[in-house]
């Protein structure tokens, strides 16, 4: 064991002692507990496990939080009246360049305000008539990288619903 002397104090080289400092420690990994980060939406209730069912991945999470941005209209959340991509003033627009465009720019700011971690990357219309064109389904896939913890392309469907 070697033995250094630092003004008339000893200090002792752990790596010349014969033994590894993880030789004593088990090296069987973890488990590690998922524990909640975030109440999944639509509600539901959970049983035995607290009140609601929650998630236990941030990128669920997240996903779950994208989606509930696009589909809020402003006025709609308590405290926040700008939250929201506020579709519902352009939703009998949308599936042509202009109402597509002015969807872009809503998403975009809302985005850019509560979820500036998220950077969105492409986005699509599509329409779908439905019971003789009284109502048609308009959806909205929007792709989507979270920078802060990967570069994985994800994408999220919304459907919107227009009366006649």
């Amino acid at each position: 064991m070697s033995l250094f002397k630092v003004a008339g104090q000893k200090q002792y080289s752990f790596k010349s002692s014969g033994k590894n400092v993880t030789d004593d420690v088990d090296q069987t990994p973890l488990e590690t507990p998922t524990l909640p980060i975030g109440i999944q939406t639509p509600l539901k209730v959970a049983l035995g496990e607290g009140i609601f069912v929650m998630h236990s991945d941030i990128t669920k999470v997240i996903s779950d939080n994208l989606r509930n941005l696009i589909l809020t209209n402003h006025g709609e959340r308590l405290g926040f009246p700008d939250f929201g991509a506020n579709l519902r003033p352009i939703l009998f627009d949308l599936g042509n360049e202009d109402g597509d465009q002015q969807a872009i720019v809503q998403i975009k700011d809302a985005v850019r305000k509560y979820m500036p971690f998220v950077s969105l990357q492409g986005f699509q219309v599509f329409i779908e008539p439905f019971d003789e064109d009284t109502i048609a389904k308009v959806g909205i896939q929007v792709t989507y990288t979270i920078p802060l913890i990967d570069e994985i392309l994800r994408s999220l469907e919304v459907m919107l619903y227009v009366g006649g």
